[in-house]
């Protein structure tokens, strides 16, 4: 895979560059009138879906966590919890999520986050050779190999997502 670099760059393509991991970078129109971004963003590159991941911000037992898991299915959040640790999970207030990582909703990238927080990426990344996720803004995604994505973002892998 070839080594894409951005002269206006995000804090997700800056992180994969100083770390030295192939990435490919596909931009697309954003529409705000789609009701969901991942899905969205399947259908613009042409992807399936399984293969596009959303990052998605919880917290577990008063701890916020990144979450990865395939647009095409749902975060469990009792799974989340085990693969952590925690007793509880729920949705983070979007307003946190979006302050903690230092990206917008629709655009929150597992990596180069304003503060690192504990991730764990679903299980269904490893079949594959890449997967796309969020590059830091809507309308732009980053393909990298799952593993690249787990070691650069010290994530946990756990069966965390369902269809």
């Amino acid at each position: 895979m070839a080594k894409k670099r951005q002269s206006a760059g995000t804090p997700a393509t800056v992180a994969l560059t100083a770390a030295g991991i192939s990435f490919t970078t596909h931009a697309y129109e954003h529409d705000p009138s789609h009701p969901s971004y991942g899905e969205e963003a399947a259908e613009a590159m042409g992807v399936s879906p399984d293969r596009v991941f959303k990052t998605l911000v919880a917290e577990v037992d008063g701890r916020l966590t990144v979450a990865v898991v395939p647009v095409a299915g749902q975060l469990d959040l009792k799974a989340l919890a085990t693969a952590v640790g925690g007793k509880k999970a729920q949705m983070a207030d979007p307003t946190q999520a979006e302050r903690t990582t230092g990206y917008v909703r629709g655009g929150i990238s597992p990596l180069g986050q304003r503060k690192k927080l504990p991730t764990v990426l679903d299980a269904s990344a490893t079949s594959h050779d890449t997967i796309c996720v969020s590059a830091g803004r809507r309308g732009l995604e980053i393909e990298l190999s799952p593993m690249d994505l787990a070691t650069l973002t010290d994530a946990t892998l756990a069966p965390i997502g369902r269809v």
